[in-house]
């Protein structure tokens, strides 16, 4: 099988997206398919038939592309491109993802995520793997997507949407501390924890840099954990322990935090239990496929689902690759359940 990994993009998320899709594709050349590795936004401004075949390698040949760990903006990433062109698919890229027999979306945050390049591999009737385009939107909204989770009866923290235009006359149904966060995005980026009016005021001011509408919600004090979803199944959970502060972008993805991750979790057999089954039913509700995260705090009062995410990361310090290590699932052998599940799945010729 052919298969194109599709990475990078126009996000804040994009040098996650780069080190998430590297090591995939390293992992899909080692399971014997061919693989080329396709940066959405850059695309290949040269490319001839003959240059495109040629993308596909079966060797096995490492891919290091020495991808740092800053968060990028649009202007930083527009510069990029010497044409001086902004458009999402980059030269030749649907000509490359035609060349496909599935594509392999290791995008991450904004349009990655939000349906909009998944709405357009439907138009062209290229196959990926993950969610489809209705499926990832709903997700990558949080507001929309904490309001069908309460709709199924899912325990989630309360929250409250906050417009650009509407900040400055905002009255807050629950008290401090409160979890800021833009409405659609992930990896924590633009996230703030406010402990008082003040605090709340700066960090929304610096959340709206990250988007037009900003999630409020009342902070729920309990131990943190993430469960993946795979083709039907929920994985073991894993806890994220962080000793010095919260688990924001840094502990997500920088190397040397002091995060600590515990697969499987020391928490009693029903929690857990408990935990796979909402994490099966947020799944459903929010019509995800393939495979997805659900994220949990936990405390006296229950499981909270926290948000879910379509495409996790898989990094080396991603939540989803530990969980499978767990449940004695080698990541190479994961990328190929996650190929071969939605291969099932769309009754494509493996």
């Amino acid at each position: 099988m052919k298969i194109v990994v599709l990475a990078g993009g126009r996000s804040t998320e994009r040098n996650v997206s780069l080190s998430s899709s590297a090591k995939v594709a390293n992992a899909l050349r080692r399971k014997g398919y061919e693989v080329a590795l396709v940066d959405l936004f850059l695309g290949l401004p040269d490319a001839d038939e003959q240059s495109m075949a040629n993308l596909f390698m079966s060797e096995e040949q490492d891919i290091d592309l020495n991808i740092s760990d800053e968060i990028m903006t649009d202007d930083v990433i527009n510069a990029l491109r010497p044409d001086g062109s902004t458009q999402l698919f980059g030269p030749h890229v649907l000509d490359i993802l035609a060349m496909a027999d599935i594509v392999w979306i290791g995008l991450h945050g904004g349009d990655g995520e939000n349906g909009k390049v998944q709405a357009v591999l439907d138009l062209n009737n290229i196959p990926y793997t993950g969610s489809g385009a209705l499926a990832s939107g709903i997700t990558m909204d949080k507001s929309v997507s904490k309001e069908i989770m309460l709709y199924n009866g899912i325990q989630t923290a309360k929250f409250v949407n906050i417009r650009k235009e509407d900040s400055g006359t905002v009255v807050l149904p629950f008290g401090f501390p409160v979890v800021i966060k833009p409405a659609n995005g992930g990896s924590s980026v633009g996230m703030y924890i406010a402990k008082n009016d003040d605090e709340f005021k700066k960090d929304l001011k610096e959340a709206f840099e990250f988007d037009d509408e900003i999630l409020v919600e009342e902070y729920i004090d309990g131990r943190e954990f993430s469960m993946a979803v795979v083709n039907g199944k929920a994985l073991s959970a894993i806890e994220i322990i962080v000793t010095d502060g919260w688990y924001d972008f840094e502990h997500k993805f920088v190397t040397g935090n002091t995060t600590k991750f515990v697969t499987p979790p020391d928490i009693p057999d029903d929690v857990h239990d408990e935990m796979k089954q909402i994490a099966l039913k947020t799944f459903k509700a929010l019509g995800l496929s393939n495979y997805g995260r659900i994220d949990f705090f936990w405390n006296d009062n229950g499981l909270y689902v926290i948000e879910a995410n379509s495409l996790p990361g898989m990094t080396p310090l991603s939540l989803m690759p530990q969980e499978a290590e767990a449940d004695g699932i080698r990541y190479d052998d994961l990328c190929d359940q996650i190929v071969q599940g939605q291969v099932k799945a769309l009754g494509l010729n493996a």
